[in-house]
């Protein structure tokens, strides 16, 4: 068993033996090339592009996700993981917390941060255009624990509010 002490890694400075960059270089995956076959949640999909089986990622899983119109997903949380949802076109509403209790709006261009074990559910707020997303998680591989949960019928709204970045009814 080998030690990280007896073996320390510089990650600053390229590999000291010759790496073939072609085969270990950059990757491009096209968006008609990713795969489906990866940890699903109802009422979406998902498809992966970069993970550990697609492209050797060690510290990384990103892909997207299409949520259809009018649809929501079952309430789950991604473990220990991170995740960022990038919305590409159309309306999401992340619902979130031990009853679904609180929710925000996202639209193209709006970045979501999930942080680890945190129960949420999206929503695709439109009836009638499906809702695109990117996602990224910080770990190779996609961890979903599908919930049962009892959501309350209204959740409150809530606003991420920062000194740079007012509440929108303190104008």
């Amino acid at each position: 068993m080998s030690h990280d002490h007896e073996h320390p890694h510089n990650h600053d400075a390229p590999p000291s033996t010759p790496v073939d960059w072609r085969e270990h270089g950059v990757k491009v995956i096209r968006g008609d090339q990713l795969d489906s076959n990866t940890a699903q949640t109802p009422g979406m999909n998902r498809a992966a592009a970069i993970n550990a089986a697609r492209v050797g990622a060690q510290k990384i899983w990103a892909g997207t996700v299409t949520i259809h119109p009018n649809a929501k997903t079952g309430a789950h949380h991604h473990g220990a993981l991170e995740s960022v949802i990038y919305v590409v076109r159309g309306q999401a509403r992340m619902r979130w917390g031990e009853h679904l209790e609180f929710t925000a709006e996202a639209g193209p261009g709006d970045f979501i941060f999930v942080p680890p074990y945190v129960p949420h559910q999206e929503i695709n707020a439109s009836t009638d255009d499906p809702l695109e997303c990117v996602l990224v998680r910080s770990d190779n591989e996609a961890v979903v624990v599908n919930l049962n949960i009892d959501a309350v019928e209204a959740p409150e709204t809530v606003y991420w509010v920062d000194p740079i970045h007012k509440h929108p009814h303190d104008h």
